[in-house]
């Protein structure tokens, strides 16, 4: 009610009254009113930045507090990390050439080390692309600079960087019409063009003037969610503010269980009769003079033997509550941080006690599901990362393709193969798998893939085994395919072997 209607109301109660139930007949949505549940939840509509650029930085620190101190925290994290890269990607080369593919293959396995793809020599690729999962889940994002230099197996290196190396006090664009933001030079479309990087000393004193590394050379990891939004922010903003009370809650109670834990006792005394003695302190009990004590900064430890002062006694706190509410107002936040994330409470919290076959194979469903967006961002980087590998191997003449500016496209052409995770029932799985595959709603190459492999290099695995099986006498058909059940003791023939 805004001053004009409480005037009305004090001349024309009814006046003032119709003005008022007509204005709740016009409002359209209960979530737009100021009515009393929401009368302190007022808010603007921003541009993505606007809203991220003020809290950006503080959001990213106390996450990374809480990297470095909260346990629940990093088993969101450590999720991510197992399920979004996890044991890594296998390479699979599909230029068309099968000699050449194996070469750039066995070059990339090679590359991968840590003294040949990273500047520093620190980390290998698959170190490098772990970190960045969780620098996203963190941070936000993470950036990679491609490093054209000298040493190892290419004249091609990435050079990993935190979001807080961008400039903010980066100078005027170097084009005329674009506009820098958060240290990123934009053109007229918000399309990156370039990046100032921060510099420093070798003592850690920063250099006022940055490097500009055009955008070409740099690959953001980061997610956007608004059409707005210029820079990164933490994917932990929804959820830190509970993960820090969960923290705080569960250091209270375990403060309170470790007092409780502590035998001690306390002797009070009474105040004895001075002892007569001119210039002599009050005799003790015990034949010597009585101390003062001093109970300031004082703390309870087991057998602990405290005298009081004469005249003190002992007030216990004992709050109520905590220990026994305990374990559900854990599990509780752990699911809503869970979800808050698109985790289920098991993935987060390890604790399978309340899950069956079902609940948990529909539970990795889901996550699967949340981790879908992280992984194309990752392989988006990763195809990214593979182009610049190829296009420097060619130019450093370690693959020979006479018409490869011609026909680039065709000879970037690959797939990623992630390494399999294990399953919850293999006998449930498997018998899935070959209903699958049977009724055609899977081919062989989706199988093999899901466990891994490549299908050309399985089916070329499978018919080695058999040749050298039948070579030594033994139906490793029957053995492979479950068509022989005494294959261990007959040979190729039938016959029993000796």
């Amino acid at each position: 009610m805004n001053w004009l209607d409480r005037i009305i109301g004090w001349f024309s109660p009814e006046a003032g009254y119709r003005r008022g139930a007509f204005r709740e007949a016009l409002r359209g949505y209960d979530a737009a009113s100021y009515d009393r549940p929401n009368v302190n939840w007022r808010v603007l509509n921003e541009p993505a930045e606007m809203t991220d650029r003020m809290s950006r930085d503080i959001i990213r620190a106390r996450a990374r507090d809480l990297e470095r101190n909260s346990d629940i925290l990093n088993s969101v994290t450590g999720a991510y990390k197992r399920n979004v890269f996890g044991a890594g990607y296998r390479l699979r080369a599909a230029s068309g050439d099968e000699g050449l593919d194996q070469k750039l293959e066995k070059l990339w396995k090679i590359w991968c080390k840590k003294q040949n793809c990273d500047v520093t020599g620190l980390q290998s690729f698959a170190s490098m692309m772990r970190m960045a999962v969780q620098r996203k889940k963190i941070d936000g994002g993470i950036l990679f600079l491609k490093r054209y230099t000298s040493g190892g197996v290419l004249p091609f290196k990435l050079q990993a960087l935190e979001v807080d190396e961008l400039d903010l006090t980066a100078p005027a664009p170097r084009q005329k019409g674009n506009k820098v933001v958060g240290g990123i030079e934009y053109n007229a479309f918000n399309r990156p063009v370039g990046y100032f990087i921060r510099q420093y000393t070798i003592d850690g004193t920063a250099i006022p003037e940055p490097v500009y590394v055009e955008a070409k050379d740099v690959i953001f990891f980061f997610t956007k969610t608004r059409p707005s939004q210029l820079r990164e922010i933490s994917d932990m903003t929804p959820t830190i503010t509970r993960i820090r009370d969960t923290n705080e809650f569960m250091r209270a109670v375990s403060v309170k269980e470790r007092i409780l834990s502590c035998l001690s006792v306390f002797v009070k005394r009474e105040l004895p009769p001075a002892s007569g003695v001119p210039g002599r302190g009050v005799r003790s009990y015990g034949g010597g003079e009585d101390k003062k004590y001093n109970y300031q900064g004082k703390t309870l430890t087991p057998g602990m033997i405290q005298y009081l002062n004469p005249g003190d006694d002992v007030f216990v706190v004992n709050p109520s509550g905590q220990a026994t509410d305990a374990a559900s107002y854990i599990k509780q936040e752990i699911r809503l941080i869970g979800s808050g994330q698109g985790l289920s409470y098991e993935t987060v919290s390890r604790d399978m006690s309340e899950s069956n076959y079902s609940s948990a194979r529909q539970g990795i469903i889901e996550d699967e599901m949340t981790y879908a967006d992280d992984r194309e961002l990752l392989i988006e980087v990763l195809d990214e990362i593979y182009e610049s590998f190829v296009i420097s191997a060619v130019l450093a003449g370690k693959v020979e393709i006479r018409d490869f500016w011609e026909n680039r496209e065709s000879y970037l052409e690959h797939s990623w193969i992630q390494a399999p995770k294990k399953w919850i029932d293999p006998l449930k799985e498997a018998n899935a798998s070959r209903i699958a595959l049977n009724t055609g709603q899977k081919t062989w190459a989706d199988l093999a893939a899901e466990n891994g492999k490549d299908w050309k290099e399985q089916i070329d695995e499978m018919a080695e085994i058999l040749k050298y099986g039948n070579s030594r006498g033994i139906d490793m058909g029957g053995v492979m395919f479950g068509t022989y059940g005494t294959a261990e003791k007959t040979g190729g023939n039938g016959e029993e072997l000796k």
